[in-house]
């Protein structure tokens, strides 16, 4: 079975790339959020394989998402998607529980390589 995937970012256009990419490489994408309250509610729901999780959005911030679903599920696989001038706020997401990231803009080589990674399928 595929590994299924949320995509959290409050970028609609950015949703879709990160769509189109994991879909064209037989990743499921189950949902989308645009922020970090819905991506909270989707993972309870859904529980997916693998979070993509933007840093800055409205509501709560990626970093207190992730915080809030590693509080639910201490295995959360969940990997940050940062823009170039963010680089400082990674460190706090990995200290909250995300397992990688990604920084934008990226290549789909890097997006793909770091899902296997963290999905331990690399």
């Amino acid at each position: 079975m595929p590994p299924r995937v949320l995509i959290t970012d409050d970028n609609a256009f950015m949703r879709l790339i990160l769509r189109h990419l994991l879909e064209k490489h037989e990743y499921t994408v189950i949902g989308e959020a645009g922020d970090g309250h819905q991506a909270v509610e989707f993972y309870r729901e859904w529980q997916p394989d693998l979070t993509f999780m933007d840093i800055n959005m409205p509501g709560i911030s990626g970093i207190e998402a992730v915080k809030e679903i590693i509080r639910f599920d201490p295995e959360a696989r969940i990997v940050m998607v940062s823009a170039m001038g963010q680089k400082y706020f990674i460190r706090d997401a990995l200290n909250a529980g995300a397992k990688d990231f990604v920084i934008k803009p990226f290549q789909p080589e890097q997006v793909l390589a770091v899902a296997a990674r963290v999905l331990g399928t690399k």
